[in-house]
């Protein structure tokens, strides 16, 4: 099947995750790189295109000539892949929309609730795919775990612990540290740091694999170096929808920890334990029964995860497959929405709403710790 056509707003010379997305939207063939407004800087966007081999004409200077002119073709991008810091989602996301262009966007879904809106209003009236990708969700054992929770493998859920924990900037960082720079400003990144970072990962992967609604939360946010102008450490308590409780700690300057994304689920009727940087292997203990664990692609999968798979058991998949993942289910909802073909069986890819519960989660978490803890609901 030809390739789609993929164009790129930011991602340029020096810039971290517009990578991963090129590697990730490459990886099953399903995206051609063709477009980009790769920098703000317009030489650099110059630059960077070239070294991408994209052609000089569809180099573009700035998002909204892209959007205009990509429209306009008879060969235009299928959809724009927006990597650019989060108070720079909103205004090209909404110009490509009402240009008739899908989006595929990093996340969060925005720095404000105000260009969060304005994001789901052009998606809403143009109804073009508007796709987020919180990248965790497309492990095979979290797809598998949230097969487990469905059928009912684990009960009634009860009490769900998520935290996603680093410490690379547990240190007022270099000047020159362009990902820290933008991440530690709250005019770039929004009022939240790190529950807006990574906080919203574990909020999304708690949310995904459970399904379960997440009604209030009771939060304490920190920011422990001197200085700093957003929170670096979060721990909150939610009430979900049911009367399930959880747990969710996120930090950037827990000394010791990478990229230490963990979930645990217990129901009545068992738990099951994942860490991202272990993936390949997740624990499922039966009430009563020993604990057994499960290994993706091995004995015990499910269709679900075998569905994500790519690799025999044993040869480790992770960050640049889960992300391949949503790309290759953003195109076949691209084909799906074009050509009226059929989308796989458990096909799933994060949207507008689940960008939506993620800024609710932001604000609601920042109003309750700064009403000293006190419960607040997500609206």
């Amino acid at each position: 099947m030809k390739p789609l056509k993929l164009g790129m707003v930011g991602g340029g010379q020096g810039a971290f995750i517009g990578g991963v997305h090129r590697i990730a939207a490459r990886l099953d063939g399903e995206w051609e790189l063709v477009a980009g407004a790769l920098s703000s800087d317009p030489a650099r966007a110059k630059a960077s295109a070239a070294e991408l081999g994209i052609a000089d004409a569809r180099a573009y200077t700035s998002f909204e000539d892209m959007a205009q002119a990509e429209a306009a073709r008879a060969d235009g991008i299928d959809a724009a892949a927006i990597v650019t810091p989060n108070h720079m989602h909103a205004a090209p996301a909404v110009a490509f929309l009402r240009a008739g262009i899908h989006v595929i966007c990093d996340k969060p879904l925005a720095a404000t609730r105000e260009q969060a809106d304005a994001i789901a209003k052009a998606q809403r009236e143009t109804g073009k795919l508007f796709i987020l990708t919180h990248n965790y969700t497309g492990y095979p054992l979290i797809r598998q775990a949230r097969e487990m929770v469905q059928r009912g493998d684990l009960g009634d859920i009860r009490v769900v612990h998520v935290e996603y924990v680093q410490d690379w900037l547990t240190e007022a960082p270099d000047p020159d540290n362009k990902q820290a720079d933008w991440r530690t400003d709250p005019a770039r990144s929004g009022a939240g740091g790190c529950i807006g970072d990574i906080g919203t990962h574990a909020f999304n992967l708690a949310s995904f694999v459970t399904g379960l609604k997440t009604e209030s939360v009771a939060a304490d946010l920190d920011a422990f170096v001197p200085g700093r102008r957003v929170d670096d450490n979060v721990h909150v308590m939610l009430r979900f929808a049911g009367g399930a409780k959880g747990m969710l700690w996120a930090s950037q300057v827990a000394v010791g920890n990478e990229n230490a994304l963990s979930l645990r689920v217990h129901g009545t009727k068992g738990g099951i334990a994942w860490a991202q940087e272990n993936p390949n292997v997740m624990t499922f203990t039966p009430l009563g029964e020993p604990k057994q664990i499960l290994t993706r692609g091995g004995a015990g999968a499910t269709d679900a995860g075998l569905r994500v798979t790519r690799t025999p058991g044993g040869h480790p998949e992770g960050y640049l497959e889960g992300f391949a993942t949503l790309y290759s289910e953003a195109a076949a909802l691209v084909r799906h929405v074009r050509d009226g073909t059929a989308l796989p069986v458990g096909h799933h890819v994060p949207g507008i709403d689940d960008g939506l519960d993620g800024m609710r989660f932001i604000s609601a978490s920042i109003a309750s710790s700064a009403a000293n803890g006190v419960w607040t609901p997500l609206v």
